[in-house]
């Protein structure tokens, strides 16, 4: 019985999990998008988001933590330079996951997992439409709103036609 195991062991053991893990984390920060298969993109996910969580607060504890994951001097300043400039306003939800279908190979489901930051594509494109285009918001209350704002226009109205 499996109850509450979440892990997705990946068909390994754990020394070798823990080094895929890290090799997918580094090429993700080194490259800002790669293409595997989708198990080890959804594990990828659960692994990468804490790092950068703690890359936000640049401290030393927080690099060498990050650092004990890595093993790589030059993913960690990328992390803790570029990568968290542009996520520190986002409270999580760092990376995108596309599903890309099978590969030919073995017919295994593949995925491109990418920093949400760092795709011009769809970062650009949803801000510009969210500036340029007012917020509907749809209650039931607007008509009662648009009778409270006519009743309080109606004195006023009476009062310019007395001065009249």
């Amino acid at each position: 019985m499996r109850h509450g195991d979440k892990i997705n062991n990946l068909g390994r053991k754990t020394a070798h999990r823990k080094a895929l893990l890290s090799n997918l984390a580094i090429q993700l920060i080194t490259h800002k998008r790669i293409v595997t298969t989708l198990a080890k993109a959804k594990a990828l996910r659960t692994y990468i988001e804490p790092l950068i969580t703690k890359g936000k607060d640049n401290t030393t504890h927080q690099r060498r933590v990050v650092f004990s994951y890595l093993q790589d001097k030059e993913a960690v300043t990328e992390l803790f330079g570029t990568i968290a400039t542009k996520v520190a306003g986002r409270p999580g939800g760092y990376t995108r996951i596309i599903k890309l279908g099978a590969r030919v190979g073995d017919n295994a489901e593949t995925a491109l997992i990418e920093l949400v930051d760092f795709n011009e594509i769809y970062g650009k494109g949803k801000g510009e439409v969210k500036e340029a285009t007012a917020k509907r918001t749809r209650r039931a209350g607007g008509s009662k709103k648009k009778a409270a704002e006519e009743a309080a226009e109606a004195p006023a109205k009476t009062e310019e036609k007395a001065a009249e």
